[in-house]
């Protein structure tokens, strides 16, 4: 996926709900948009993955793993799942007991995978690409319990195999205003985020673990007076 650098206003997280919330009264599918723009540029993952694998050499299909938590990220992360079946082996990992129903209904109905945390951890040097959909804007404090448990255990595998982590609208555990996180983080290479650029993605200690930062345009109304700076990104895709 081709991109170009952009320089855009960014936002604190109370910004971008007011903007979300006239759309979705009005029953505007932000997250089927958003989950298509997350899929395409997955696949752009994926497939750059593919190119660097030597010629001639046997290759299995790509696994995935979905990290789905149980907000609206996690319900992105399920719906991307279900267009990813088609090149990838798909499995997802539930942190909550809580999660987005009609959206994992979808992507168990298509053959992704259910797995617990032991079959994730056994198998996180295979995973290709890992969507980090545990948390988003509406959290700001470190990750508890399952989640904070699942990102301990899979950051050193996934390191040590180079695993791509593509985050859903921001890393899980980064605050989104600021950008701050604690060490229970999975570094992103890429940030797929929706709306509006949150402020804690650029700059600060946001930034390192954000990687490139993608914009999913969804035509949100955000008053210039509401931002608080601005910053470069790696590219904007309409949603």
């Amino acid at each position: 996926m081709a991109e170009a650098r952009s320089i855009v206003p960014l936002f604190h997280a109370d910004a971008i709900r007011r903007a979300e919330k006239p759309l979705l009264e009005v029953g505007e599918p932000l997250m089927r948009r958003a989950a298509a723009a997350l899929a395409a540029i997955a696949h752009a993952e994926l497939e750059s993955a593919g190119e660097q694998i030597p010629s001639g050499t046997h290759v299995r299909r790509p696994r995935v793993l979905i990290l789905a938590g149980p907000g609206d990220n996690g319900g992105d992360a399920l719906y991307a799942a279900v267009e990813l079946t088609d090149e990838a082996d798909v499995d997802v990992l539930l942190v909550s007991d809580r999660f987005h129903e009609a959206a994992f209904a979808a992507a168990i109905g298509v053959g992704v995978r259910r797995v617990e945390m032991s079959a994730a951890r056994d198998s996180a040097s295979q995973y290709t690409l890992i969507l980090d959909g545990i948390v988003g804007i509406g959290a700001s404090a470190a990750l508890r319990g399952t989640a904070r448990e699942a990102v301990r255990v899979l950051r050193p595998l996934v390191e040590s195999a180079e695993t791509s982590v593509i985050a859903v609208d921001l890393p899980s555990g980064v605050d989104p205003d600021t950008g701050a996180h604690d060490d229970v983080v999975l570094p992103a290479c890429v940030t797929v985020t929706f709306g509006g650029v949150k402020a804690g993605l650029i700059g600060g200690d946001g930034a390192p673990v954000a990687g490139r930062v993608i914009l999913v345009d969804l035509g949100l109304d955000l008053p210039p007076d509401d931002a608080v700076g601005s910053g470069e990104i790696s590219g904007i895709v309409t949603g």
